[in-house]
């Protein structure tokens, strides 16, 4: 982990690559494990079919061989059928030849008779103190001076059945291995080259200049290009906010200077002012730029947390009248410039939009107060709702003027050729923005309307 990590607190982890080996040398020991199994139980199956064949086969060699004579059954012991079982030289053999009536012809009485009944019959038994596999085949004889089956029972030990499903397991399992050492290798060339986007985006992030917020544009596998997308969105969020910050200031230096400096002119001018009643105008000039300033500073710093809040704020279902009803209860005296009697006009039924509440109630406390500062009594607030919702403010007067009509957006504040309600608009028009809507504005009844046009919500 490199310096500037730890510096930052994160925890190291499992690389990516290692993370993807563990996993495949995981599958392939599963996979191993489970093909081993198979092939010990294919390899017993194979070899036990293999010898059995060659168990019948010698049974059946000898049955050949047996004869009647003189009324009596006589066995002479062919050598084919013991060059077969000495396929497996380390295996010992039994034989035993049964009569119709149970009693042994020739052969071994220690070998186990089965206990099922058939023609051909295989089973397991005892060769003394070992395991071995028996097979018994019935022949039967129809002849006058003899009749009845004659049981051919024929057995060995199992060693060289053991040894053969051992080879078969082996052999398995070298195939398995090689294969799997094949498969690890392929991976380890998918893993690398899957991986690749990723150091070249470190490595892109690295040689950026640390004000560079632009969209990283690099080719990626989908999974990557998701991390790369979000990536991309978090730096437009944070570009965003930087640019807000840096708007903020920019204004701040720019809309504080002159009124500051005005006021301090005023201020040492009031003071070196014989005159009791010029000084007293020069005090009332200096309260009066101290109020205006006091707002402007409001309504600054509220644009700032309006546009912070479009990006952080959880959003709500909010009933428009409700924030109709908070921007007219703010209207209480010394809250805007010039006061008059406000009216409010809601509906009976709710008026929804999904938003954030002091946003809202932001932008609608600037649309009156733009009203009550520069437009004409009789002001009015209010909701109504249709295919959108609208909560407008209505006043007497003509409105702003083009400029800020046309671009509502923008900030005219402290700039007198525009009027001073430009920030307002602005407060307004970018809460409408983030939340989906628009500022419209309608000369209508003798009189001039702005309203917030949102997107209704149930």
């Amino acid at each position: 982990m490199s310096a500037m990590s730890k510096a930052a607190g994160l925890r190291g982890t499992l690389s990516l690559k290692s993370r993807v080996a563990l996993a495949m040398a995981a599958v392939l020991a599963v996979g191993g494990a489970m093909v081993l199994v198979a092939a010990l139980a294919y390899g017993r199956q194979a070899a036990r079919e293999a010898y059995d064949r060659l168990l019948v086969g010698a049974a059946s060699d000898i049955a050949e061989s047996i004869t009647v004579r003189d009324g009596a059954a006589l066995v002479d012991m062919p050598i084919s059928a013991f060059e077969l079982l000495a396929l497996a030289p380390d295996d010992r053999i039994s034989y035993r030849i049964v009569g119709p009536d149970g009693e042994t012809l020739t052969g071994y009485d220690t070998a186990p008779l089965p206990r099922e009944e058939g023609d051909v019959v295989f089973y397991d038994g005892a060769f003394g103190s070992e395991k071995a596999r028996y097979v018994s085949l019935v022949r039967r004889f129809a002849e006058r001076s003899f009749s009845g089956p004659v049981q051919v029972i024929v057995g060995q030990t199992l060693k060289a059945r053991t040894e053969l499903a051992r080879d078969i397991a082996q052999n398995a399992l070298i195939v398995l291995g090689a294969a799997g050492a094949a498969m690890a290798f392929f991976a380890w060339l998918v893993m690398r080259s899957a991986l690749l986007p990723l150091p070249r985006i470190g490595f892109a992030l690295r040689q950026r200049d640390p004000t560079d917020l632009t969209p990283i544009d690099l080719s990626a596998p989908s999974e990557v290009a998701t991390l790369v997308e979000s990536l991309n969105g978090f730096m437009a969020r944070l570009d965003h906010q930087m640019t807000t910050n840096r708007n903020l200031i920019g204004d701040a230096a720019h809309q504080l200077r002159t009124p500051v400096a005005a006021i301090r002119a005023q201020a040492q001018l009031a003071a070196e002012e014989p005159d009791a009643a010029r000084r007293e105008k020069m005090v009332a000039r200096i309260h009066e730029r101290a109020v205006s300033l006091s707002h402007l500073l409001d309504q600054m710093l509220n644009h700032a947390m309006i546009i912070h809040r479009a990006d952080t704020a959880p959003r709500a279902l909010v009933d428009l009248r409700d924030v109709a009803i908070e921007a007219f209860e703010a209207n209480e005296p010394g809250a805007f410039g010039k006061q008059y009697a406000v009216s409010l006009d809601l509906p009976d039924s709710p008026v929804m939009v999904r938003g954030d509440m002091m946003s809202l109630a932001e932008a609608a406390k600037n649309l009156l107060g733009n009203a009550l500062n520069h437009g004409r009594p009789p002001v009015r607030i209010g909701v109504r709702s249709g295919d959108r919702a609208i909560l407008w403010v209505y006043d007497k007067g003509d409105g702003p003027p083009a400029e800020i009509l046309d671009e509502p957006g923008m900030r005219f504040a402290g700039d007198q050729s525009k009027g001073s309600g430009g920030l307002g608009l602005a407060i307004a028009h970018a809460v409408a923005a983030s939340h989906a809507g628009w500022i419209s504005f309608h000369a209508t009844g003798g009189g001039f309307e702005a309203a917030l046009d949102l997107p209704k919500d149930g």
